[in-house]
C-alpha cells in the first residue's frame, strides 16, 4: 500500500519552492534598480549572511564545547561519587562478613 499523505506533502513542498523561485524571477525582472546594482545589493546581501551565518556556527562550536566539558566533568565526578560508594559497600560488605566469621568462631 502506498501512503498518499506522503506525496502530497512532496507536492505541497515543491509548489512552495516553485512559487518561490517564480516570484524571485519577477521581482528581479521587475527591480526598479538595473541589473549591476541588484547584482551588487544581492552580491552585498550574501556577504552579510555568510558572515551572519559564520558567527552563528563560531557560536554554536564553542557552546558545543562548552557543553561537552561540562558533561565531562560531570560524568568524572559521577564516576568518582560512585567509586567511593562502591568502596564503602564493599568496606561493609568485608566487616559483615569479618563479624559473621568472628560470630561463627566463637559458637
Amino acid at each position: 500500500m502506498t501512503d498518499d499523505r506522503g506525496s502530497n506533502a512532496s507536492g505541497v513542498i515543491l509548489s512552495f519552492l516553485l512559487g518561490g523561485l517564480v516570484g524571485a524571477a519577477l521581482a528581479t525582472l521587475f527591480a526598479p534598480r538595473s541589473g549591476r546594482e541588484t547584482r551588487e545589493i544581492l552580491g552585498e546581501r550574501f556577504r552579510e549572511t555568510a558572515d551572519k551565518g559564520r558567527e552563528i556556527r563560531d557560536k554554536v562550536a564553542g557552546r558545543s564545547r562548552e557543553m561537552v566539558d561540562e558533561a565531562s566533568d560531570y560524568l568524572k565526578t559521577a564516576k568518582e561519587d560512585v567509586e567511593r560508594r562502591k568502596d564503602r559497600l564493599t568496606s561493609a560488605i568485608e566487616a559483615g562478613r569479618q563479624a559473621y566469621r568472628e560470630e561463627k568462631n566463637k559458637a
